[in-house]
């Protein structure tokens, strides 16, 4: 069977982006001393944001319909993480190159900060903007080896309780979440039993208690069943965050279990449908629209440059230093800066003189990243497995899936590669340190194709049910993600993921730092969702650019922000486990 790996086509393509088009309109430096500065506005309103993932992308958004003259230094390409990858070569006649990406959207219905921006973005034929290229997924599989697999809805019935018994909201959530019998009873009424502990925490507990203990701890994983530990102690943070339940704060996936729970049952309504996807790759229905309305708006996108250092003057930033692939540096000017980089790339920005205006900021350095990349396999007939989400249960790579061509429109073989693809099955893998079926190696010890044969292999085991779900016989090629590289030195990941773990809510940032005109954006930032998303990157840049609106005095609104769900039915009971927190006593349930 044929395959392929790109990893050294993109590498070239990578090398010639990072080339930058419009580099004559960075200031000059004395190592460049032929560029030539831009014109600069007086009025304090320049911006500069140091990133052009969904962070920069989302603060850009907000500051240029305010009226700020906007720069975004970005050295790869618009969007970060959420991007397509276009893999190299592979398209003939007219046709796009198949879309790759880092890994699979999902866009959860309790999301709201990316459906407002969404629906700001126009597209023609749509009244929606870009909101309306979200479909709805109608189905989640749960594929275990050796048993049969589990299909459930992406949405079940309301909850019927008794505001003031939790045991009847304990018993409506074990009917709703039986998953068949895979889980001893007894066991299930343990995790239940927790869940509606955290659901009736005060905000006091759930911000002391439970950000200071792990979910495996809170669900007394050890000792249980294999179906409880993969399924509702694993399933719920590695293979949909990328979090080890050792180590992840229960505060972290309490707060995203509930929006799961509160947007599956439909009970609040500015929540849309749970499992919703694009239409297109992301670039095509998403990314591409939005920059092409911030450039009409009048957005300045430096393309290949990052941000290498800050310069701070009496308590300011004076300056950026930013260097693209080849070298060259340039100094980067203006008001007010807003650092939109990953958190591990921001605190290489954090030098003596910036920690001692802002000492707080070297607590970034104690948070935790960990491996979340995709993998597409492109194959030659539709293979809509389930119409939504595949969760690969027990799989040691801790894999999920969708099926992207039941989703996207148009025909996929007219409009991609070569014609003989008809479907994309795109590929998280979440787990890349535990060893894997084939090889007994972790992925991280694995060649990409190697990679690429063992998460098919973990896939088919799952699958093995009958129906030929999947057939080796029908991929054409595949495509990793290319922040994954291997070299000398081993192999590294350009794009890691922020895991919450357990006690890290204190070394992460708010918004606005202690130096008046830098501001900070990105998942990592203090943010009501809590987690690793695209949802939290643009709530982020979103609370930036109100602390940089007061801070400036603009007279303009600032953006909406939106609170998840808490059900006010509950209210009752989280204010007797706020006295009980106070008092020093356990949670009723605990």
């Amino acid at each position: 069977m044929s395959r392929r790996t790109v990893l050294t086509a993109l590498g070239a393509l990578g090398a010639a982006a990072a080339l930058p088009s419009t580099a004559s309109a960075l200031p000059p430096t004395a190592a460049q001393p032929n560029r030539r500065a831009p014109a600069v506005h007086s009025g304090g309103r320049r911006v500069a944001i140091l990133g052009g993932g969904m962070a920069g992308l989302a603060a850009a958004h907000e500051l240029i319909e305010r009226g700020f003259e906007v720069t975004v230094f970005e050295p790869t390409a618009l969007g970060g993480k959420a991007r397509s990858i276009p893999s190299p070569g592979t398209a003939t006649g007219g046709r796009l190159d198949l879309p790759g990406e880092h890994g699979f959207r999902f866009f959860p219905g309790f999301y709201q900060h990316i459906p407002d921006t969404m629906r700001r973005i126009p597209v023609p034929g749509n009244p929606n903007g870009v909101f309306d290229n979200l479909v709805a997924g109608h189905g989640f599989r749960m594929a275990i080896p050796g048993a049969p697999d589990l299909t459930a809805p992406a949405s079940i019935a309301p909850l019927r309780f008794d505001v003031y018994d939790p045991l009847s909201l304990q018993e409506s959530l074990t009917a709703a979440f039986s998953l068949g019998g895979s889980i001893p009873p007894h066991e299930l009424a343990v995790f239940m039993r927790k869940l509606v502990m955290f659901l009736t925490s005060s905000l006091e507990r759930r911000n002391d208690q439970w950000e200071h203990e792990t979910w495996a701890q809170t669900l007394e994983a050890d000792g249980k069943s294999k179906g409880y530990r993969e399924i509702l102690v694993s399933a719920l943070t590695r293979q949909l965050v990328a979090a080890r339940p050792q180590t992840v704060s229960t505060r972290t996936i309490g707060i995203m279990g509930q929006a799961f729970v509160w947007n599956a049952m439909g009970t609040v309504p500015q929540y849309g449908h749970l499992d919703r996807l694009l239409s297109a790759p992301t670039n095509e229905a998403w990314i591409d629209p939005w920059a092409q309305l911030l450039r009409d708006l009048g957005v300045k996108f430096e393309m290949g440059w990052a941000a290498e250092a800050l310069e701070i003057s009496g308590g300011r930033i004076t300056g950026a230093r930013v260097v693209d692939g080849s070298g060259n540096r340039a100094r980067a000017e203006a008001d007010w800066f807003v650092a939109a980089m990953p958190a591990e790339r921001a605190v290489s920005l954090w030098s003596p003189e910036i920690l001692a205006a802002d000492p707080g900021l070297e607590r970034m350095n104690a948070l935790v990243t960990d491996w979340m990349v995709g993998i597409q396999y492109f194959l030659r007939r539709p293979t809509p497995i389930t119409p939504g989400h595949v969760a690969y249960l027990g799989s040691p790579w801790a894999l999920t899936s969708i099926s992207q061509a039941q989703f996207w429109r148009g025909d996929f073989a007219q409009r991609y590669g070569d014609g003989s693809a008809h479907d994309c099955l795109s590929v998280d893998i979440s787990d890349w340190d535990t060893p894997g079926i084939l090889y007994g190696r972790t992925a991280k010890q694995c060649t990409p194709e190697e990679i690429a044969r063992e998460v098919w292999a973990q896939m088919s085991a799952c699958l093995e049910d009958g129906t030929g779900a999947i057939d080796e016989n029908d991929i054409v090629s595949w495509f990793l993600d290319p922040g994954v590289k291997w070299g000398a030195g081993g192999v590294t990941n350009d794009t890691p993921l922020l895991i919450n773990t357990a006690g890290s809510l204190a070394n992460r940032p708010e918004a606005h730092t202690a130096i008046p005109n830098l501001f900070l954006a990105g998942d990592y930032v203090r943010n009501d969702i809590d987690l690793a998303t695209m949802e939290g990157a643009n709530e982020s840049a979103r609370a930036a650019v109100g602390a940089l609106l007061q801070t400036a005095g603009s007279p303009a609104a600032p953006p909406a922000l939106y609170k998840l769900h808490e059900p006010p039915e509950l209210e009752p009971l989280r204010r007797i486990d706020a006295d009980r927190y106070r008092a020093g006593q356990p949670h009723m349930l605990a």
